[in-house]
Parts: C-alpha cells; sequence; structure tokens
C-alpha cells in the first residue's frame, strides 16, 4: 500500500463522534426475510416451482459471481505491516482489536461479540497474537488464517483476559507503554485493560486502523465497483415490477430476490409517500399508489465490501413540484461531486450541497424543510465508516478514500428525495462506482 509517512497526522484530526445508521433497514430486511422464506422455502400449494413465483424480469436474472478476486494474502500482510509501521511512529506499543470488521481487515477471521473477551493483539514488533476463552480455541484454531500469526493464547473461565492482552504486549517489546484500543472495543475490556496494565497509557487506536481502512487499494476498489455493479442490476429488475397497490413490504422482497437470484445477498429499504421525508424511513406499513414518490436506499457486499443506493422516483406522471424539488435535489449531488478535490477539506463538499438547497430556497443548518444530514460517509467493508462529508471536517480528501454522495431534501409531511451514489478517489479525482440518475422518471443512467 502506497500511504504517505504523513497519513497518520491526517488521519488523527478526523477522529470525531459520530453515529452510524445500520447499513439496511433492519425491520424492512427482517420482515421481508421472513416473508420470502415463508413464501419461498414452505409448502408451495399451487405446485409451482420457485422460479414460477419469481416476477419475469428477477427469474431471467444470472448468477454475477464471475471475476471476482478476494482480498489476498500479501495484501493483508502489507495492512498488519502498515499499521505497525504507524504505531512506531505515534509511539504505540501494540493495538487491540476484538473480532469486529477491523480484525477481519487485518486478518481475514471474522468472529464477532459477546461476553466473552476475544480479540487480536497486534504489535508495533512481532507477530500478532489472538485472545480466546479456552473452550473455544479450536474453534478459534479452525477460523485464524495461521499465515498471519498463529499464537493463541487462552483463558478460562474463572481467569482474566485483560492480563492475557497485556502478557502478550509485554513479551512482543515495552518501549512506549501505551496500548491502543480501536473504536469497536467495549469500555469494560478497555476498562479491564487500564486496570490490570500498570504504567502503561490505554489510547485510542483508531487513527490507526481507520488510517489504514480509508484508503482503498485497486483490489478493494473492483470489489466495491462489483458490488455497485449488482444493485444497479437487482434494482433495475425489481423496478419494473411496481405497480398501484403493491406493498412496500413485496417491493422489498423483489429486491431481495433479484440479489439472490444474481447470487449475492442484499436488501433495501422502501419508503413511499410522506415516509420519504424521513431520511431512514418509518416502520409503518406503506402501499404504492399511482404519483407517489418512492425512495429505495440500500445494497450488498462482495467479500465484505459494500454498496450503498438511493434511488427516488414517482409512480406515473410526476407533478411539478416533484419534479423541481428532484431536479434541485440533483443539482445539489452535483455540486457535491464538483467540490470534491484531492486536499480540499471534506467540509467542503457537504457546504457545496447546502448551498444548492438552501438558495433553492429550503432551510439551513439541518432545519426541514432542507438537509437534515450530512452529505455523505465514508464506505468500505462497513456500509458507514471514516470519513464524512460532514461541517468541521476538516481531513483532506486524498487518493484512495472512497464515500455516498447523497444530500436529501426532507419535505415532512409531504415527501423526501434523495439520491445517493458512492464515489471513489482516483489521481485525477473522484469517481462514481454507479452513474447517477438522469431524471426523475429515469432513475438508471
Amino acid at each position: 500500500m502506497n500511504q504517505n509517512s504523513n497519513t497518520f497526522k491526517l488521519y488523527k484530526k478526523v477522529i470525531m463522534s459520530h453515529n452510524r445508521r445500520k447499513f439496511l433497514s433492519l425491520t424492512a430486511l427482517s420482515a421481508g426475510a421472513l416473508t420470502m422464506s415463508n413464501s419461498l422455502f414452505g409448502k408451495n400449494t399451487n405446485n409451482r416451482s420457485l422460479e414460477d413465483e419469481l416476477p419475469r424480469s428477477i427469474r431471467d436474472l444470472m448468477p454475477a459471481k464471475e471475476g471476482i478476486i478476494p482480498i489476498t494474502v500479501e495484501e493483508r500482510k502489507q495492512r498488519i505491516q502498515h499499521a505497525q509501521a504507524m504505531m512506531d511512529r505515534e509511539k504505540i506499543d501494540a493495538i487491540f482489536l476484538e473480532g469486529t470488521t477491523s480484525c477481519y481487515y487485518f486478518t481475514g477471521m471474522r468472529w464477532g461479540q459477546s461476553e466473552r473477551t476475544f480479540g487480536v493483539v497486534i504489535p508495533a514488533k512481532g507477530a500478532i497474537a489472538y485472545v480466546c476463552p479456552k473452550f473455544e480455541e479450536d474453534r478459534a484454531r479452525e477460523l485464524l488464517l495461521p499465515v498471519f500469526g498463529d499464537e493463541v493464547r487462552c483463558w478460562e473461565e474463572h481467569e482474566s483476559p485483560y492480563a492475557v492482552i497485556v502478557g502478550i504486549v509485554k513479551d512482543r517489546g515495552v518501549k512506549h507503554r501505551k496500548i491502543g484500543m480501536e473504536e469497536r472495543v467495549r469500555f469494560f475490556i478497555a476498562d479491564g485493560v487500564k486496570k490490570v496494565a500498570a504504567g502503561f497509557e490505554i489510547v485510542d487506536a483508531t487513527p490507526i486502523t481507520a488510517g489504514c481502512r480509508m484508503i482503498k487499494t485497486k483490489a478493494e476498489l473492483a470489489l466495491m465497483q462489483k458490488a455497485s455493479d449488482v444493485t444497479i442490476l437487482a434494482y433495475q429488475a425489481a423496478f419494473t415490477t411496481i405497480r398501484d397497490g403493491m406493498s412496500q413490504t413485496e417491493f422489498s422482497n423483489n429486491i431481495s430476490a433479484a440479489f439472490r437470484k444474481l447470487g449475492f445477498s442484499g436488501g433495501a429499504s422502501v419508503q413511499i409517500g410522506k415516509y420519504s421525508a424521513l431520511p431512514h424511513g418509518s416502520i409503518t406499513p406503506q402501499t404504492i399508489r399511482e404519483g407517489d414518490v418512492v425512495m429505495v436506499d440500500g445494497g450488498t457486499s462482495c467479500e465484505g465490501y459494500a454498496s450503498d443506493i438511493t434511488r427516488t422516483f414517482v409512480v406515473g406522471k410526476a407533478t411539478q413540484r416533484q419534479t423541481d424539488v428532484w431536479n434541485l435535489e440533483k443539482r445539489a449531488q452535483d455540486a457535491a461531486f464538483a467540490a470534491i478535490k484531492i486536499g480540499v477539506a471534506c467540509e467542503q463538499v457537504d457546504a457545496a450541497a447546502r448551498a444548492v438547497i438552501e438558495n433553492g430556497g429550503f432551510s439551513n443548518n439541518y432545519k426541514l424543510p432542507g438537509l437534515p444530514h450530512r452529505t455523505g460517509h465514508g464506505i468500505g467493508l462497513e456500509g458507514h465508516e471514516w470519513t464524512n462529508f460532514v461541517k468541521g471536517n476538516k481531513t483532506p480528501i486524498a487518493v484512495g478514500m472512497c464515500f455516498s454522495d447523497e444530500p436529501t431534501i426532507s419535505i415532512p409531511g409531504e415527501f423526501g428525495i434523495r439520491l445517493e451514489d458512492c464515489l471513489y478517489i482516483a489521481e485525477d479525482g473522484p469517481r462514481f462506482f454507479s452513474k447517477q440518475s438522469i431524471s426523475i422518471d429515469q432513475p438508471f443512467g
């Protein structure tokens, strides 16, 4: 990876408080998954095949898994080496990660979180080591990739996993007496380490982990491109099934079915009419009617790398009001994209989109009707990750960063318009993964 030695200093500035929404609406997906499970895998009273139950546009889809190249062992080794170099510069002896996304990023291992401490210590020098409940050691050894390190230090139920973590750090060599905790490490673990690590300082490891993950390689970008391409294919197939009187659940199920036919797991939230003014939707059951605004927000993942695409359109003929607001939203999305320059602060992109919407007669400072949230978020192994197009974020835009471009115009009680396409920063500037919507009645470029 070709990160500049000053990368750490740039990323340290970006660490600020932020919230993440779930990448897809869990309510919509859960309901959709249950419905599809019943119809697709339950008894078929009509004796029709699965293929016959699907709309033709979805039934005709073919798997799109060809050409996928997973992240290589060598690239993961480079990630660990880069993190170690950053630790050395920041004077951190080691960092600890639970079995979450950053653990997968560096080691290729997925585990999760429970009340029992499991994770990986990446030292500034030497081999990584895993911390594991003793009774789960066999499963851990099945999952880990020994090429990155095969040491598993275990703790029995009555023992302290925190002492095990500190023991690994000490054994790898202590120079600065600092242990970094990644942002997803829960408080009880960080606090437990602090209590047994006499003379050590517990510090934030996010500048290191986010500093690595924010800059994507060509291999990562290729996987994100695939996820984006598949999302557009699924949307295109499902959108042809929309009809007056269709429930949001049926439409959402069609999108999920399209992803499955393409060989991927994915889905989308569907918000209709006045509920499209709620940026992340409503749990209220909704039915599509002629003349309604429909907002679809979702995606899939490829080898863990996410897509996130929103399309907003009208069923039937749009009113002049709907068209005018849609066109203003498109100009705001275009303005954000035009403001993206290598070296420019991320906050300037947000300011550019807001200026268009506010000059169009809408409220400022997140007030409604207007733009109620930041203009974009980082994306990669998580649907939302570092860093963001938001006021106050001085992080310079750099080659390899990936973002969503999604200003929203929300008009409570009426409708909302959001156009969302994700992009990456190439050597010559920003490039979209997906083609933008053309018009309110042409959601696909």
